[in-house]
């Protein structure tokens, strides 16, 4: 018997439509960073010398791709789940359970918004610089909790869709 599909992600005030040009932009920004690598593996190849601070900017790129990459994964119902022992269930009740475990996402979701926001609060106050480029490093810490709060708002949306396919 042939699968149903997944119901199409959430799409309240335009979350999916942000979500999916996050992502976009993440990948965007990974190639870039593969770019750098690569120039930085070529320099150290042919000059002796790669580029300067090269695992700065990608240890601060990653961190923000990952995180703009979240959003959508979540919308699409992408992340791994396991329902082997819900399975026998009637779906109205595994979509309720799906929606809870949905809430409980966005609240781990919402917990390292809070904590990335004091960290770049803090990163800010203190003047806290990459170690070689000393490039302000609390920039990035605050484009990855909003998106993190933003990761949270997806999966209540979520939580709210599988509810309503419960009904």
């Amino acid at each position: 018997m042939p699968e149903t599909p997944a119901p199409p992600p959430p799409d309240a005030h335009g979350a999916a439509r942000m979500a999916r040009v996050l992502a976009l932009l993440g990948g965007f920004l990974l190639v870039g960073l593969a770019g750098l690598v690569t120039m930085s593996v070529l320099m150290r190849w042919i000059l002796g010398e790669g580029v300067n601070g090269d695992f700065e900017l990608v240890q601060m790129g990653l961190a923000v791709a990952v995180f703009a990459f979240l959003p959508l994964c979540q919308a699409r119902r992408g992340n791994v789940m396991v329902d082997t022992f819900t399975q026998w269930l009637p779906g109205s009740v595994q979509a309720v359970i799906d929606a809870l475990w949905d809430l409980l996402y966005a609240a781990f979701a919402g917990f390292i918004a809070w904590r990335l926001s004091v960290g770049a609060w803090e990163a800010l106050s203190s003047h806290t610089t990459s170690m070689v480029l000393a490039l302000p490093i609390h920039y990035a810490i605050a484009v990855c909790a909003a998106m993190a709060g933003f990761l949270a708002v997806i999966a209540v949306l979520t939580a709210i869709h599988r509810v309503g396919d419960a009904s």
